[in-house]
Formats: structure tokens, sequence, C-alpha cells
């Protein structure tokens, strides 16, 4: 009998065996090479941001533990209030340097500023011996006639600040060539000025006139504004133009002449023969017919050739100009920008425009007189120094300057000196003739008010000799032979002399 497999309990179902386990599933090698890729990545940025805070700290640690770079800024007609807001956010943007502004008096200025920057040069020359340097500026304001008299001095522009094709496209071309030396440039303009025609708008219209646009409208207007008492004394001068001693910037719109009429004011005594049928073979002297044609406002044949008010339009016993002008005493006037602020305060009720000065037949020329910022060669700050003056000649800069001057003066701010900018003040009436003029202005050595005791009032010396020996009866060519040879000593001086 065959024996019974017996189990304690219910009986169990029978169950299978498991089957084998599967093999895992094989991972794309693509997919491990971006997953390494992604932590290698993720990893570099925690090394770069970390990277990035120690440096952070380091530069931090060392500027708190070193005080910030001063710069000595030597401002003219701007108080320190205009500039303060700007210079606080520069600051505020870099903490590692700090500008002290300071308004200086143009009496006596450039020597002054040659003193300060000979000493700063000096000192930088023996400061390995201990000397310590005296404080002097690291930006300052010059005319911008001024660069042969201080170009020794000067800071070259960087090209990180403006390169030449860049300074040209942003600024007027008179900045370009008279802040050119030796193929660098030495300043930036924050400005732009020169001469414009101021008339009453009053007396223009009470004799049915309209301002003059050539030189020939402006001297029949004149005499035909011109009113005399029954004695024959000017009562109401036509222009105030043909004096030295009364015509304030007479030397400038002299030079406006000069420049106009093709004369080199370093030579106004060159003629050159002309032949033909009309005129014979006679000497064509231009420098002679500017001189004439200025001075002739202040004599009896100012008006001869007008068949009108015989006689003198403005004669030497006249107040000054603009005086005269702000009182109502003279209908024309020529002036700089600025003026406008000195004839308001004089007279408040003054009804007065301002235009563009008067052409000659052929190419258009207007006068350029105005001052810009440089940097000291010899200063220890050049960069800073010049990164500061791109930021102050940044338009955004030069629009908050222009407000806060328009505030401080009551009425309005210096012209901007960036082509860029024109637009912004064509509608400005004091302003919008010299914004006009600026593309085509020029300028020489003839500018009136630099106070420079150098090249300008020099030069403006020899020019008023020969104006005051006209008057005396003395000939002009031969008087502007004088003239020639005083100005070319001037020049030599200064290393001018072609």
């Amino acid at each position: 009998m065959e024996a019974q497999n017996q189990t304690f309990g219910p009986t169990s179902p029978a169950v299978s065996s498991p089957p084998p386990p599967s093999a895992p599933p094989t991972i794309p090698q693509s997919f491990l090479k971006t997953k390494k890729k992604l932590i290698l990545v993720f990893l570099a940025l925690i090394l770069l941001a970390g990277l990035a805070f120690l440096s952070k700290n380091f530069l931090l640690q060392r500027t708190i533990g070193r005080a910030p770079t001063t710069i000595t800024y030597w401002g003219l007609f701007e108080p320190e209030a205009v500039f303060q807001q700007v210079i606080a956010d520069y600051e505020k943007e870099h903490p590692e340097v700090k500008i002290n502004y300071s308004q200086e008096n143009l009496r006596d200025y450039r020597e002054r500023l040659q003193a300060a920057l000979t000493r700063q040069k000096t000192s930088t020359k023996s400061s390995e011996a201990g000397v310590t340097p005296r404080q002097s500026p690291d930006i300052f304001r010059i005319h911008q006639t001024w660069i042969p008299m201080l170009a020794d001095y000067l800071s070259p522009m960087p090209a990180s600040v403006y390169d030449a094709a860049s300074f040209e496209q942003a600024f007027y071309a008179s900045a370009k060539e008279s802040l050119r030396w030796q193929s660098q440039y030495l300043g930036i303009p924050l400005e732009v000025d020169g001469l414009a025609l101021y008339y009453n708008e009053d007396l223009f219209k009470a004799a049915g006139k309209v301002p003059p646009q050539t030189w020939g409208e402006l001297k029949k207007t004149a005499c035909q504004l011109t009113v005399r008492d029954s004695q024959g004394k000017i009562r109401t001068a036509g222009i105030a133009m043909g004096t030295t001693n009364n015509v304030d910037h007479w030397s400038d719109i002299l030079g406006l002449m000069m420049l106009q009429n093709g004369v080199d004011p370093a030579n106004p005594a060159a003629c050159s023969q002309e032949s033909g049928a009309a005129v014979g073979s006679e000497q064509v002297c231009l420098g002679r017919d500017a001189l004439i044609f200025y001075t002739i406002f202040a004599t009896d044949q100012a008006c001869q050739d007008e068949e009108v008010n015989v006689g003198a339009v403005w004669d030497q016993f006249m107040p000054t100009s603009t005086y005269a002008f702000s009182t109502g005493m003279v209908a024309m006037y020529f002036g700089p920008s600025w003026r406008a602020f000195e004839i308001k305060e004089l007279n408040p009720n003054l009804n007065f425009k301002v235009i563009a000065v008067p052409q000659l037949e052929g190419k258009k020329i207007a006068w350029s007189s105005y001052w810009v910022e440089a940097v000291s060669k010899s200063s220890a700050s050049q960069t800073q120094a010049w990164e500061f003056l791109k930021y102050l000649s940044s338009e955004k800069v030069m629009q908050k300057l222009y407000q806060t001057e328009s505030v401080q003066r009551g009425s309005f701010g210096e012209p901007y000196s960036r082509v860029g900018m024109a637009d912004l003040l064509k509608d400005q009436p004091f302003v919008s003739a010299f914004i006009e003029q600026a593309p085509y202005a020029q300028t020489w050595y003839l500018c009136s008010r630099t106070s420079d005791n150098g090249i300008n009032d020099k030069i403006i010396k020899y020019y008023e000799d020969a104006v005051n020996a006209v008057h005396k009866g003395q000939n002009p060519l031969s008087v502007l032979t004088t003239t020639t040879q005083g100005v070319n000593q001037v020049l030599q001086q200064y290393g001018l002399l072609r």
C-alpha cells in the first residue's frame, strides 16, 4: 500500500515559482552627458557667485578703509548750487570719488590758474623728495581761445571719454577748431555763446521796420532809426557801433566783420591786386574795408549813402552800449546770450528780441566765444577727472544743469554745446539765435571779457589803437600795418606765428 503524504492543517493550493528578475532599464548616454553638463554649469555658477561675493566684499573693505579720491573743480560763472545736485548724483554712483567745486572770480583768474598749475607741475616732479603738493585744481574752466597759453598744462582727452570722431560728431565745429592741439583735444565745452543782434521791438514797430539780415540792411535801418534833438545831439542811436570806449564787445564785432570779409586777423593789412575792365588795376584791402565800415557808424559819413538822417548814428559820448540799449537809447546792439540777464535786470519792461548776426553775400559766418572744461596734466586723478567731465557733458546731465541754471537765473541756462540738443532750445527767445548760429560760428583772439591779460587782451589792444587812430584821421591801411606788426609779436610769443 503506497504511503500518502500527510500534512497538518488545511490543504494549500499549488504555488508556481516566480519568474527570474528582469534586467534594469538602460539609461541613454545622451541623458547622462546632459545631466553631467548641468551639474558642472550649476557648480560653476555657485563658484562665480562666491567669487563675486568675495570680490565685492574685498573691494568694499578696501573702499571703506581708504579715503575717496578728491577732485578739485574750479568753475567761474556758476555758483555751487548749480552743480550741487549733479555732483551728489555722481558721488552716489561713484562713492570712491568726491568732487569739490568752487566758484572762482574772473579777476586775475588766468594768472592765478596758471600759477596754481605751475605749482602742481613742480610739486609732482618733486614729490619723490617729500614735497607735499599744494592744492590745485584737477578740473577747471578756461576760455576756448586760451589753449595756446595753457597747452603745456592740459591733459589730452582720453579716447575712452571721446575719441576724435565721436567728439567731432557730438560738438560744434568751433570746438574742433579751437580745442584741438597737436592732434589731441584738450577740453570739453558745456555751452556755446558768441554774438547775436539785439533789437528794440517797440522802436522797430513804431518806425515800421523789420530786423536786418545783411550789413547793408543794418546800416540803412540804423540811419533811419537814429533820432537827434534840435542841437544835433543823438537822442536815440540806430546802433551801438564805431567806437571802443563805450561799445561793449566791440572787438568781437570787429573780429566777426573781419572773418566775414575774408580777412586773416593776423594780417589785416594784407592787400591783393584785382584787375579787370570794370576796376582797372586796384588794390583790394579787405581788412581796411572792414575797419572803415566799423568806424563809419561814429562819423558824419555814416548815412551819406543812405540819403537820410545825415550824420553819425553813434558817438563816444553815448553811455555804454549795454546800458544804452537797456534804457531805450539805442535800437540795435550786439552782445552774447548772458547780456540778456543784465538787460532784463536794468529794465524788466524793455521789449526786445535776439536774432542772428547780419551776413555778407556768400558763406555764413557767426562769432564764437565761450568757456570749456579742462583737466590738469599734472593731476594725480586725471582718469577720474575726465570720467566726471564725460558725465557732465552727457545730454541727460546737461539738461539738468540747464534747468537748475534757469531757476537760478530766472530765465534760461547756458546754451547747449551738443549738436544733437539743438532742437530743445529752438523756441527759447533769448537762446535760439545762438543755437542757430552755432554750426557756422568761428572765433579768433579778439574775444572780449576773458580778462586773460594774455593773448586776447594784448591783441585787442593793438586793434583798439587802430580804431582810435582812424577816428583821429590817420590812414586806415597804415594803421593796420602797425596792427599787423603788433599782433604778430603776440602770436609769436604763444608759438602761433605762421
